[in-house]
This record gives C-alpha cells, sequence and structure tokens, in this order.
C-alpha cells in the first residue's frame, strides 16, 4: 500500500510518501519558525494561512520525487488532532478531499501517534512491547506500548511541558524562537554546577511531570543576576541555560528509568521535538545501559513534526482496514489512550 501523509497540526507543513513494501519514497517540510518568530511563538491565524499557501505546492513535489500520480496512491492519512484546529483543518480538508477525488480511503492520525512511530522509520525500529516518553512543546508523557493502538498511560506533566518549559526559560533569556535548541546551544558555553536548579518531583513515587515550579525557579534565578539592560552578563545566561538544561534532562531521566524497573520492559523509545536533544540521548542512553535497558529514536529530522510518521502511521491503521468517513472531524485535544487498537 502506497499512501500520501500530510502534516500541518502546528507551525510546519510536512508532506510524504509511504510504501508499505518499500518504505518512504519522498518527504518534503516547510517550516514556518521565521514567520513565528518576531512574535516570539506560534500564531494560529497565520500558521492556518500559511498551511494553505504551501501545501499543494509540497504535495506535487513530494509526488513528483517519489515518481507517484494519483493513480499510484492508495490511502491519504492526515493529522486530525491534537493541535490547532485552524491548522489541522488546512491538512484534513487536503487529506479527505483528496481521498474523494482519487477513490481511496483516507484516515485522520492521531499527532502523538505519529511521533511514537517514527522510530519505526529508522534502519533498526524498537520491537514491542516498549515505554515511549512523548517530548515536545504541547505534551510530556509516559506511555506503554504493548502494539500500534495499545497504550497505556503511566504519567504526564500536571503543567507545562518540557519543551514549553524549555521555550519559556529562552524567553527569560531573551533567545531566539524557538527556544529548545537556543537552551541547548547556550548551555553547551555554559558552566556546570554553578547553579543547581531543582528536579521537580523526582522525590516522590510516580511518573507525572511538573515544570512550572522550574520555570519559576528560572525567572527568579534571571531576575537576581539581571544587569542594567534586564539580562545577566553573557556567561551567566549560559550558566543558567545549562543549569536549567540539566535539571530538566535529569527529571526526564529519572522518571524514564523508573518506568521500566516498574513495567520490567527493557525498551524505550523518546520521541517529539524534544527527543533531538543532545544530552538528553546521551544522558539516557548512559543511564539505560546500567539497567541492561536499550533508547530508540528516530532520526533529526523526524523528531520535530513532518509527513513521514503521519504517512507510516496511517498506513498501518489503513492497512488494518480503518478509515475515515466523508465528514472531516479534528481534535484539539485527543487523549492518546482512547485510540483503537489494530
Amino acid at each position: 500500500m502506497r499512501v500520501l501523509g500530510l502534516e500541518t497540526s502546528c507551525d510546519e507543513t510536512g508532506v510524504a510518501v509511504y510504501d508499505s513494501e518499500q518504505g518512504l519514497l519522498a518527504h518534503a517540510l516547510y517550516s514556518q519558525i521565521g514567520l513565528h518568530a518576531e512574535y516570539g511563538g506560534v500564531v494560529p491565524e497565520l500558521a492556518s494561512r500559511d498551511h494553505v499557501r504551501k501545501i499543494l505546492p509540497l504535495i506535487n513535489q513530494v509526488l513528483a520525487e517519489s515518481h507517484s500520480s494519483a493513480k499510484d496512491i492508495h490511502g491519504v492519512a492526515y493529522t486530525s488532532g491534537p493541535g490547532l484546529i485552524g491548522a489541522l483543518m488546512v491538512g484534513a480538508s487536503m487529506g479527505r478531499s483528496l481521498g474523494y477525488a482519487w477513490g481511496v480511503p483516507a484516515i485522520g492520525v492521531h499527532h502523538m501517534e505519529g511521533h511514537l512511530l517514527a522510530p519505526m522509520l529508522e534502519a533498526n525500529p524498537p520491537p514491542f512491547p516498549f515505554i515511549a516518553l512523548l517530548v515536545s512543546g504541547g505534551h510530556t508523557q509516559l506511555v506503554k506500548v504493548t502494539a500500534i493502538g495499545c497504550y497505556e498511560l503511566l504519567g504526564e506533566s500536571l503543567d507545562d511541558a518540557a519543551g514549553e518549559a524549555f521555550d519559556k526559560a529562552a524567553k527569560m533569556l531573551d533567545l531566539d524562537y524557538p527556544g529548545g535548541p537556543q537552551i541547548a546551544k547556550l548551555a553547551d558555553s555554559g558552566t556546570a554546577g554553578r547553579f543547581i536548579f531543582p528536579r521537580p518531583m523526582v522525590d516522590r513515587p510516580g511518573l507525572d511531570f511538573s515544570f512550572s515550579g522550574l520555570k519559576t525557579f528560572t525567572l527568579t534565578t534571571v531576575a537576581a543576576h539581571k544587569q542594567a539592560n534586564g539580562l545577566p552578563d553573557d556567561q551567566t545566561c549560559a550558566d543558567i541555560a545549562c543549569a536549567f538544561q540539566t535539571a530538566v534532562v535529569e527529571t526526564l531521566v529519572i522518571k524514564c528509568k523508573r518506568a521500566l524497573e516498574q513495567t520490567g520492559l527493557k525498551t524505550l523509545v523518546i520521541a517529539g521535538g524534544v527527543s533531538a536533544n543532545k544530552k538528553l540521548r546521551a544522558d539516557l542512553e548512559t543511564a539505560l545501559a546500567k539497567i541492561n535497558a536499550k533508547v530508540f529514536y528516530a532520526r533529526h529530522e523526524f523528531c520535530t513534526d513532518n509527513g513521514a510518521m503521519i504517512a507510516y502511521a496511517g498506513c498501518q491503521r489503513l492497512l488494518a482496514g480503518q478509515h475515515e468517513p466523508l465528514a472531516v472531524n479534528v481534535k484539539a485535544r485527543w487523549p492518546l489512550n482512547t485510540l483503537p487498537p489494530l
């Protein structure tokens, strides 16, 4: 089965063609970072309009690169939630329309299921069952994955997601949007140990997260060292970034290790934008090696939103005979554990 995948949940337009026998044939991604950077975050209306502008050219590009025409496509997959409603409507309307015009089934894909399954696109995919750490700007969750569609939520953030906390900390340091990569870059020149930030909720049982207190601690530290321009000096900013990143990463590592030990599983998958963080990957590999466990993740280009993960996830569900009715249905919120199994 050959599937066209469309991703438009937030500020990136992703399109891909995935073949169940040949694998990923082509993919393209347009990022709106430049559009939203001057506002310090995503402006939903601007995001929706930009998806409208870019989605058709990207579809044509990917079909050409995969040497596919309409008659070669056996199904269409599109992100139907969670995400920004206006942005989701662009991809869902396009996907549902193409499916109808081409006479093939179409299916709405859960955005986080796409992220969770992104490592399956690699040459060495993780085996089921495993623990998944879904960590992005909107979600921080630990999920037990028995099979595709069989998800048990073990823990989640009670307030800010880790990626959201990175973005807010970056704003405090007057760094560009998106904040995660900027914090990580600045942290490389920081002095480890100068500041010790709290590791929230690691001293109590359970697998939930909380990053709002860490955000407040960062704000207080910045204020205590600010100069005439309202910011600390360059080295202090780097030291704060280093301490912040270390605290977030160590918290995530502790919770992941705890989830593996509580379930008895030996495989961890990390997915979502924050999974591209080099320190998180390195520290997880080191910690998990000590308990004879292994971590899997997608290549860097598939950590952030992309059409390839949607095409893959949609293909698995279409192969199982699932598809959507003609009505376009998108969801701003959509619990992962409500998805049907294959």
